[in-house]
């Protein structure tokens, strides 16, 4: 007989790596190109870049309490994947737009600096619903 047992954690881990390198990647292809155009406060561009990376910590944090609450028997393998799957989806997708809002962050900063602190804001809020995602989970192990 095949064990789900460690799909869920295994499902929301990949997921929400996948999530932040996708959003890594959008906002790290904007600031080369920015980088390439503005001679100085690259550092700034970069740091937005990685925004989208905090996402894989959420996924982390979730795998290693689902694995402990499937071997305490408190959660269910069933469970654990749907847990898994839809959450993961969230993170997953919450990273994914956090890295296309950092892009026009990006960009939008490059030509006017003043709105850098505006733009973060909107990645904030984006993030805010991983957070969401992640103390639901919570809840529910």
């Amino acid at each position: 007989m095949m064990d789900f047992a460690m799909i869920g954690p295994a499902v929301v881990l990949a997921l929400a790596c996948l999530g932040s390198a996708i959003g890594c990647g959008i906002a790290g292809m904007a600031s080369h190109g920015v980088m390439a155009r503005v001679d100085e406060n690259h550092g700034k561009f970069i740091g937005m870049s990685a925004l989208p990376s905090s996402q894989a910590i959420y996924g982390f944090v979730l795998m290693l309490l689902m694995k402990n609450a499937i071997v305490a028997n408190t959660l269910t393998a069933w469970n654990g994947i749907g847990i898994g799957v839809f959450i993961g989806l969230a993170i997953m997708c919450s990273a994914i737009y956090q890295g296309m809002c950092a892009a026009t962050g990006i960009q939008a900063s490059a030509k006017q600096p003043a709105v850098y602190g505006k733009c973060l804001a909107a990645l904030g809020i984006v993030e805010s619903f991983s957070l969401f995602a992640f103390v639901f989970a919570l809840l529910l192990l």
